[in-house]
């Protein structure tokens, strides 16, 4: 796949510009590259995306599950749960992902993780909730383990149970069984969750033959 992607992610309008993002993400990854579509190109979408809510919400459950984002570089806001949730020791640093989708976040042009005005709250297909499900018994499994970072994200828990080999790569599996499945269903969740996305990204022109 080639071209360039438009810039409407960081356009004005009502939508929040971390669900643009996402959005830029999901399109992006949702569709694997081979030989009969890695010429198609990346184009600015037209419009009808915007009146699509289980798209976008689609999109940003699959970025929400999807990124390497890890928490040594910054506090992490990308933890999907509450600490109840997932019987967490302590509390997270930033409860600024779960606000988000309880519509508990400010649409502000200025610090993206301040607080004040709600949005919306987001409601989820049921391939997005699926998602949701098997990420909880993920990190809850974590956070039964010992010694663990409390604000861990997706990238570090999976280093936490697969390691690295001798040359500092991790590694492809872990030892803990429960883990392997756990990390398995929400790779298949994720793909059905793809699945669900991919033909709107034509649709909405985001990609194009």
């Amino acid at each position: 796949m080639c071209g360039t992607f438009g810039q409407y992610q960081s356009g004005t309008g009502d939508e929040p510009n971390l669900i643009k993002s996402c959005i830029a993400f999901a399109v992006r990854k949702v569709i694997p590259a081979d030989w009969l579509n890695d010429r198609d190109q990346f184009l600015y979408p037209n419009d009808e995306w915007k009146a699509d809510r289980e798209f976008r919400n689609d999109c940003f459950a699959y970025t929400l599950f999807s990124n390497n984002i890890q928490s040594q570089h910054g506090v992490n806001h990308w933890i999907p749960f509450t600490e109840s949730e997932v019987n967490a020791r302590s509390k997270f640093k930033s409860n600024f992902m779960t606000d988000f989708i309880t519509g508990k976040i400010e649409r502000t042009n200025g610090d993206l993780f301040s607080n004040g005005r709600k949005t919306k709250k987001l409601i989820f297909s049921p391939e997005a909730k699926a998602v949701f499900k098997v990420g909880r018994k993920l990190w809850m499994h974590y956070h039964a383990q010992p010694s663990i970072n409390i604000n861990a994200s997706l990238y570090d828990i999976r280093e936490y149970f697969q390691g690295r080999n001798d040359k500092g790569k991790m590694n492809n599996k872990s030892n803990d069984e429960t883990y392997n499945k756990l990390i398995g269903d929400l790779r298949l969740a994720l793909k059905t969750l793809a699945a669900k996305i991919g033909p709107k990204v034509y649709e909405y022109g985001f990609l194009r033959k």
